[in-house]
């Protein structure tokens, strides 16, 4: 794919392109009329779930007239995997290493999001440095997960380059993620009460130089792609919600930002220490794959401005809090002191322990908002656990987007909502 920069530069272009766009668009007598001789006037395919295009295991039942989409259902449930179930059945630090496999494409976030709700349901408060290392490898997993979304997005429409370009400045990131933690995709990082370990200059230092050179790639993305024709034909005008849908199906994320809404928890309920940065909501008004695109693309340089401001800003200090009844202890003092030894034991063998009582814990995830519902019967295990996984709430918004579209472009809407199904199949 070519770049044209010289003809399609501007906004009033692309906005041309929309309106351009051929949507056929069907009565309620057209669609009663098709369902009551679908042999005759219209097919039903099925799109997944083994399908590249749907982003794991979903399904998605297209009944067409033609090419056009007059009717599609997502199905989600073909990997089973019972993560609220299995978290009743283990402690609140065995289930760390689970939600690494929900968003797989952002597991620090999940690390931090989930020990955040049991800091919460415990009542306890991680250090100062621990919030502002569990920001920093929030803002860093958002732009990991955006860079794929980018890139997926144009592979879905062949636009193969982008996506190498992409998941080159993953690996430089995952590289950094294994200073960090010790590991690259499977992370575990974040601690009931604080992180794992602290991050050394030498880490910081590799994280500063990444910084200064990849807004340079950052233009090289959008020279390539956010100025070609065929590209921009691809994705305006294609998959409009509008922002009222959204907010009753309940979308967040890129998505409801992509339809004009400014709703982002990072800003609208702060936690950890959001409240003491600034960057901007960003907000697309037209709703369709363009705008969502768009939002991701932009998010991520208001992520770089907060890491930015972090590193700056970062205070010294412990990274765990100190209080080996709820909170794992160091392990020098599990090896030197028998009351710590005592509280290793009892919190690996039977969990902390929450006063019985409710507690829900949202925060802004890549993808939108993810959230823990914890109810605790005062036992070292939650009693029950709901996760609100955005990939789930967002996909109820792909029969709206779909429905008049034409096939072609379902792979492309699939692709702007950003779906993980390891996250949806919770």
């Amino acid at each position: 794919m070519t770049t044209n920069v010289s003809t399609f530069s501007s906004v009033d272009q692309v906005n041309r392109i929309r309106q351009n766009k051929i949507i056929k668009e069907l009565t309620d007598k057209d669609v009663s009329l098709l369902l009551e001789d679908p042999l005759e006037n219209d097919m039903v395919l099925n799109m997944g779930p083994q399908h590249p295009a749907t982003h794991g295991v979903l399904r998605v039942l297209l009944r067409l007239d033609g090419e056009t989409v007059i009717k599609c259902v997502p199905e989600l449930g073909y990997l089973h995997r019972g993560y609220e179930k299995l978290a009743e059945n283990m402690t609140f630090h065995e289930f760390i290493p689970h939600t690494d496999r929900m968003d797989y494409l952002s597991p620090l976030a999940n690390n931090v999001a989930y020990t955040l709700a049991v800091d919460n349901s415990l009542g306890i408060e991680a250090p100062p440095r621990a919030q502002w290392i569990r920001t920093l490898v929030c803002e860093l997993a958002r732009i990991s997960s955006h860079l794929m979304a980018l890139g997926s997005t144009a592979l879905d429409i062949g636009a193969l380059t982008l996506f190498l370009w992409t998941f080159t400045e993953r690996e430089n990131l995952y590289d950094i993620f294994e200073l960090i933690c010790g590991a690259r995709f499977t992370t575990s990082y974040s601690r009931i009460g604080g992180v794992a370990n602290d991050i050394d200059e030498a880490t910081f230092a590799k994280l500063k130089k990444w910084l200064s050179e990849f807004p340079a790639k950052m233009i090289k993305f959008d020279k390539l792609v956010a100025r070609n024709r065929i590209f921009i034909d691809r994705l305006a005008g294609v998959g409009v919600i509008d922002g009222d849908t959204c907010i009753k199906l309940g979308l967040t994320g890129p998505v409801i930002r992509g339809s004009g809404i400014a709703r982002d928890l990072r800003r609208d309920n702060p936690y950890l220490i959001y409240d003491q940065l600034d960057f901007d909501v960003i907000t697309e008004p037209y709703g369709d794959v363009w705008s969502r695109y768009m939002v991701r693309y932009k998010e991520i340089n208001e992520s770089l401005k907060m890491v930015h401001q972090i590193l700056d800003k970062m205070p010294q200090g412990e990274v765990r809090l100190n209080k080996p009844q709820m909170v794992l202890p160091k392990k020098q003092e599990v090896y030197t002191k028998m009351e710590d030894l005592i509280n290793d034991f009892m919190l690996i063998n039977f969990g902390a322990s929450p006063e019985p009582g409710e507690t829900y814990t949202a925060v802004e995830g890549s993808k939108g908002e993810l959230g823990f519902f914890i109810v605790s019967d005062g036992t070292g295990h939650p009693w029950k656990m709901k996760i609100r996984s955005s990939s789930t709430a967002n996909l109820q918004g792909l029969s709206y987007m779909a429905e008049g579209s034409m096939i072609a472009d379902v792979v492309a809407i699939i692709g702007s909502i950003d779906p993980i199904m390891g996250e949806a199949d919770k």
